[in-house]
């Protein structure tokens, strides 16, 4: 459901209910239930049949939302489980996962799935105001061959500024600590029609010799701030030149950023980091 962050918890152990010919499932916390991928006849005849079946029991139990998760060895079901009305959700590695809103009566209240992908952007300025940049090998056209701060995404379940300092050292070699995150860019319709937060975070370099990744980058160095922005492409791109100036600020002890605190949140019972300037 848009405007909402919804963890799906189980509340209730498995139970078994095949001999009732309904699908084993969990309840979770908003009144659904998670069927038990486990448990998932191989025959699609079976399964179409029992899966009606539990369909109906769990409506008339007055149930909301239900979760199917089917494994890329279960593949032929998928098909059965559309037919039956449930409908893709979103897909990972090795799964898909489709939902059904039992409830005639009420829009479909069911979270979508993940709308955004997170990307950083790392300035790394040193002592002399050397700038760590890279050329990458593979780039859109409009900036092929311009110098540029170490960018990446950041990987599933990883912290942003964890992140920042991974990229750098992957593309890199640089050792650096995280500072702030000084600056955040948000765009739509980005890749696969997903929208894109960019955190742009400023490091500490405690390292200088530098080990590219010859995989993705081209090639890695220490740059003068001032021929850095003497590029034309930070000539002209209004965004990223003002990014830079941030960080420039920052450098210079004319501008906060935010810093990573770990805290323990009440919503959701787990340690987590808010980010906020001091």
């Amino acid at each position: 459901m848009q405007g909402r962050r919804r963890r799906l918890n189980v509340i209730s152990p498995k139970i078994n209910t095949k001999d009732l010919g309904i699908l084993n499932a969990f309840d979770d916390e908003y009144n659904g239930v998670i069927i038990d991928s486990e448990g998932l006849p191989s025959s699609p005849n079976s399964f179409s049949s029992i899966l009606r079946s539990s369909l109906s029991h769990w409506k008339q139990r007055g149930k909301n939302g239900v979760w199917l998760k089917i494994m890329a060895r279960q593949a032929h079901l998928v098909h059965i489980a559309i037919k039956e009305g449930f409908v893709y959700h979103h897909a990972e590695t090795g799964y898909v996962v489709l939902t059904f809103w039992l409830p005639d009566e009420q829009p479909c209240m069911l979270p979508s799935t993940g709308s955004h992908q997170i990307g950083i952007g790392a300035f790394v300025i040193n002592e002399n105001k050397e700038v760590l940049v890279v050329k990458e090998k593979k780039c859109p056209l409009r900036c092929s061959g311009v110098w540029k701060m170490p960018t990446g995404f950041i990987d599933k379940s990883e912290e942003i500024y964890l992140g920042a300092i991974r990229e750098v050292k992957e593309e890199t070699g640089i050792e650096t600590e995280f500072l702030q995150v000084v600056a955040f860019r948000h765009a739509h319709f980005v890749s696969f029609e997903k929208s894109d937060l960019f955190f742009i975070c400023m490091l500490k370099p405690l390292s200088s010799q530098i080990t590219i990744d010859g995989k993705e980058i081209e090639d890695a160095k220490w740059m003068q701030l001032e021929d850095f922005l003497d590029q034309p492409f930070y000539k002209e791109d209004f965004m990223s030149k003002s990014a830079i100036e941030i960080c420039i600020a920052k450098h210079e002890q004319r501008y906060k950023g935010f810093s990573a605190h770990e805290m323990m949140s009440k919503f959701d019972d787990r340690n987590s980091h808010l980010y906020y300037a001091e």
